[in-house]
């Protein structure tokens, strides 16, 4: 694939726009007055938002979509062009895929025999970094979080930023902005490799851990892959609570939830409680004062120290940091609380990692009283993520008093007959006393409705689409007569 991104004005062709990943650049780019067309066999709230600012969206996905922009020949012969391309009117469109779209699609192939530019995405995003000053969160987990949250709180300190990131945020109605000034904020994902092509002015990392052994067979690997990141950042911040951050690179700038580290950024007096978490924090042995923070658990405040650390690198005054990160909620599908019914909470939450999901249980268990379940329900994402940490996730759902699995989400790969998730709920219940297994997201929903009581925290867990059950299962609860008439 070509590398070589043209923002002068010849349009942009997204195969797959709707992605989180995909939509972001594409909202950005059409924000620019960029001419941007895509397609999706999906439409969804995000292709939506699109063509509200004036981008093409196709339902199908059809050779004939990439000659969208190109000249058009009228009735009486007059040669007529879209009134949104701008420069040479002859030129095909760069089209823009990402790691998911095969070789043998059928766009992807008209844009091989027409000559178009083709591009991966991380070009995309490479290209708009170095348009920028720009600050870019890489790590294995915490990337959505902590690159919404140092987004935010630019925002919230008047800097304007532009913001790219891999879920939606309530204070810019989606996964993306468009500011008016020299800064933007991105999330830089490491799932593919292409972490190695970004060099921002400031580079985040808040962990290593392997996470997709589709891509990576081994942790070293991964390392790597970070560590030629590292290289192209000008300033590097990095977490040294992960022993592999600590030990394999070399920040510029260091934080840890632990004093004795000597981070330059650390954190005292923590308290973590069911409405949020408060710390005094430090910086490089100096009280700079109290961060509060509406965001639950370690993890969390862990991400808001990478964003205190960033913010001041910045030259922001602590009170500036602390007020915006203060008020800022999360992103979606991140401990994302979806509603109450007959006093049962639910939460729908993005975990698909061992850790992560020993995380969120953790932060769930804050808000439960003596005598509350946590209801985990959980659908594993990808046939090699679940082969390679089977042990892991059998080991991962100690906070919760129920664990629910169905099976597993394929993300695209094939079924090789390895592992299933019937044999990882059988792993589980050889750590846990209360597990059980339901093959579909019918069958899920069901069993929910029959065996959630009041008190209950519901927290649906993974990558996939267990989230689509949610609101069946409320709408069950709030109606019971009706459902079982």
């Amino acid at each position: 694939m070509s590398n070589s991104i043209d923002f002068s004005g010849r349009p942009f062709h997204f195969i797959g726009i709707g992605g989180i990943g995909m939509s972001a650049l594409a909202y950005v780019l059409a924000k620019r007055q960029l001419p941007v067309s895509g397609s999706d066999l999906r439409p969804n709230h995000m292709t939506r938002k699109l063509e509200s600012i004036g981008a093409h969206i196709f339902g199908t996905q059809e050779a004939s979509n990439l000659k969208f922009f190109l000249p058009q020949v009228s009735a009486n012969g007059v040669l007529n062009s879209q009134e949104k391309l701008t420069g040479d009117k002859s030129v095909m469109p760069q089209v823009i895929c990402s790691t998911a779209i095969n070789t043998n699609n059928c766009e992807y192939t008209a844009a091989l025999e027409l000559g178009c530019p083709i591009l991966h995405r991380s070009d995309v995003l490479a290209a708009l970094i170095a348009d920028y000053y720009s600050i870019a969160v890489a790590g294995t987990h915490g990337k959505t979080t902590t690159s919404s949250m140092i987004g935010y709180m630019l925002l919230q300190a008047g800097l304007d930023p532009t913001i790219l990131v891999g879920g939606e945020v309530n204070a810019w109605s989606g996964n993306a902005r468009l500011g008016e000034s020299q800064y933007l904020v991105a999330e830089a994902d490491e799932s593919d490799g292409s972490l190695v092509k970004h060099a921002p002015e400031i580079g985040i990392i808040t962990n290593i851990e392997l996470d997709h052994p589709d891509h990576y067979q081994t942790l070293e690997e991964v390392v790597d892959i970070f560590q030629k990141f590292a290289q192209g950042c000008k300033i590097l911040v990095g977490s040294i609570d992960c022993n592999t951050v600590r030990d394999r690179l070399q920040p510029t700038i260091t934080y840890s939830l632990y004093p004795d580290t000597e981070a330059d950024y650390t954190v005292s007096n923590v308290d973590y409680r069911a409405d949020g978490t408060t710390a005094l924090v430090w910086e490089r042995g100096k009280a700079l004062g109290v961060l509060n923070l509406r965001l639950l658990s370690r993890h969390n405040l862990s991400n808001a120290l990478a964003a205190v650390a960033v913010g001041r690198a910045l030259g922001l005054e602590f009170g500036a940091i602390a007020k915006g990160i203060a008020t800022f909620e999360g992103a979606r599908r991140r401990f994302e609380f979806r509603g109450e019914v007959d006093g049962i909470t639910f939460i729908d939450d993005y975990a698909h990692h061992p850790s992560e999901i020993r995380a969120t249980l953790a932060a769930a268990r804050l808000q439960t009283r003596p005598g509350q379940r946590v209801v985990a329900i959980f659908q594993p994402h990808r046939y090699s993520r679940t082969l390679t940490f089977l042990e892991e996730f059998a080991e991962s759902f100690t906070h919760a008093d129920l664990v629910v699995l169905t099976d597993i989400y394929s993300a695209g790969e094939p079924d090789l007959g390895q592992v299933s998730g019937e044999q990882l709920a059988a792993e589980i219940a050889k750590q846990h006393s209360q597990v059980v297994y339901q093959p579909t997201l019918s069958s899920v929903c069901e069993f929910l409705s029959q065996t959630l009581r009041p008190g209950d925290l519901a927290l649906f867990l993974g990558a996939g689409n267990l989230n689509q059950v949610i609101p069946e299962v409320m709408a069950t609860l709030r109606e019971p007569a009706k459902a079982t008439s």
